[in-house]
């Protein structure tokens, strides 16, 4: 129900913006569409905005570590530093996310700063007019973060930025050091995913079609963001299927297999790699040339107070916030380390980069990677379904 919901929901923004049909029908449906997926969204949130005034600003954002250390060195620092209270909200889910924001009225009016991550979202909610255009001279702290990140991002919004670059992050390749050599997971790269030696102990996230195709890509010795010979990336990947032990599901799964040596080589997050280590669990990550490297995101939406948004911002860019939380979550912030001196917790994170320069580091083609969607991940849940 809540898709079909969704996707008449989008039929009506769009019908709304090209003038087919008036505001008032469009508030009515929104606050229908709202009511109908459990949302307090809509007109309803929008009151509830104004009546809360400017001295409030909402973050959406992961729950469990990563809310903590933001509550604790960003959020209550600020309240205390400027009478702003920000309230903190977890996501239930990329998806019923977007399509709350999508619900509220006016389109993300009721919603303020999202932890978003990713460049392909970024595009996918710029895209949908839900963007804002920062005034980068109230947020002098953007001058420290690395510059691949930002350009990354202005590069989809037209010069402009709508969210600023908070962490880095990689979906990199772990592997226990008590059964692969460095040397051999050196050797290999990406195609160590694809060792017929680990057969039985290999394991994929089953979630994310992404993840799969590009690291067949490598393997197939192609470029993730342009790829010329398609057939020979689900040829790799239906093979690949006759090693796995696991298609996990979860971070936790991830670390619980990984932990308890299940298997001995995985795509795996860079931050759980992180914590795993720090468990003293023998883990070893690997991040061959072309990564599959994200960021994360401080996304700005369309009717934010951007006077107490952007002062937030410059606050969370600050380096004693900014690294607090990135120890706390276990990956490195998006500070350049050659402006802003790194702690050694910092530079022993995964996916850490000391140059700034972020070389090999690649990140998704959004529009490449979004026109692929419905196509690639039915055809992967077809390969995990043999």
């Amino acid at each position: 129900m809540a898709k079909d919901v969704g996707k008449r929901l989008d039929e009506v923004q769009d019908a709304y913006r090209q003038g087919e049909i008036s505001r008032r029908d469009f508030v009515k449906f929104a606050g229908m569409a709202g009511a109908a997926l459990g949302i307090m969204g809509g007109p309803f949130g929008l009151v509830r905005q104004a009546l809360a005034g400017s001295k409030n600003i909402t973050c959406h954002s992961w729950g469990g570590s990563t809310s903590e250390a933001l509550r604790q060195f960003a959020f209550d620092p600020f309240t205390k530093a400027s009478g702003i209270k920000v309230i903190d909200a977890a996501f239930t889910g990329m998806d019923a996310f977007l399509t709350q924001v999508k619900a509220s009225y006016p389109p993300g009016g009721e919603f303020n700063i999202a932890h978003l991550s990713a460049v392909y979202d970024y595009a996918r909610y710029t895209d949908l007019g839900f963007g804002v255009e920062l005034d980068e001279s109230k947020i002098p702290n953007l001058k420290n973060v690395m510059t691949k990140m930002t350009d990354t991002l202005r590069g989809i919004s037209g010069g402009k930025l709508s969210a600023a670059p908070y962490d880095l992050g990689q979906t990199g390749i772990a592997y226990n050091t008590d059964k692969i050599s460095r040397d051999k997971a050196e050797k290999l790269g990406a195609s160590l995913l694809f060792d017929k030696s680990l057969k039985g102990k290999l394991g994929t996230w089953g979630g994310d079609f992404r993840t799969n195709v590009w690291y067949a890509a490598l393997h197939t010795g192609q470029n993730p963001n342009k790829i010329t010979d398609e057939g020979a990336i689900w040829d790799a990947l239906k093979a690949q299927r006759k090693l796995m032990k696991k298609y996990w599901a979860s971070g936790s799964e991830l670390m619980s297999l990984l932990g308890n040596g299940e298997i001995y080589a995985t795509v795996a997050w860079s931050g759980r790699v992180a914590a795993l280590q720090e468990q003293g669990h023998p883990i070893g990550y690997l991040s061959p040339d072309g990564t599959y490297s994200w960021m994360e995101y401080m996304y700005v939406l369309k009717g934010t107070d951007l006077t107490v948004a952007q002062k937030l911002l410059n606050f969370m860019l600050e380096p004693e916030a900014a690294i607090a939380v990135a120890k706390g979550q276990n990956y490195p912030p998006s500070l350049d380390p050659t402006k802003v001196p790194m702690p050694e917790e910092v530079q022993k994170l995964p996916a850490f980069d000391p140059t700034g320069k972020l070389d090999g580091y690649l990140f998704a083609d959004p529009a490449y990677w979004n026109s692929k969607q419905l196509d690639w991940a039915e055809k992967w849940d077809r390969v995990m379904a043999g």
